[in-house]
């Protein structure tokens, strides 16, 4: 889980879930700048990991399909801890080697 959200774009996605909550897929391509192509690509693999979970309505007077994305519990404690982690034996590492 914690190499999935090591993904630069995966840890701007579950930040910005974190951050605002439950956000539209069209809102967050908007925030990130990011295609919606290669949204929905990195979307899939959290939502495959359990980090971020996916919501889908049929929104009233709307065509069409909406989606609406959140981080999961999990995906909360990835970023607590698990980059936490990540981070302290990179510091370890790069300790150890200079």
């Amino acid at each position: 889980m914690q190499r999935a959200v090591s993904e630069e774009t995966r840890y701007r996605i579950v930040a910005r879930l974190l951050r605002d909550g439950e956000t539209s897929a069209k809102e967050l391509a908007e925030a990130l700048d990011l295609p919606s192509n290669k949204l929905h690509y990195h979307l899939d693999k959290l939502v495959d990991v359990g980090v971020v979970a996916n919501r889908v309505e049929n929104e009233r007077g709307a065509d069409g399909l909406y989606s609406y994305y959140v981080a999961t519990s999990l995906g909360e404690a990835v970023m607590e801890h698990g980059i936490g982690e990540l981070i302290r034996t990179e510091w370890d590492a790069r300790d150890r080697y200079a």
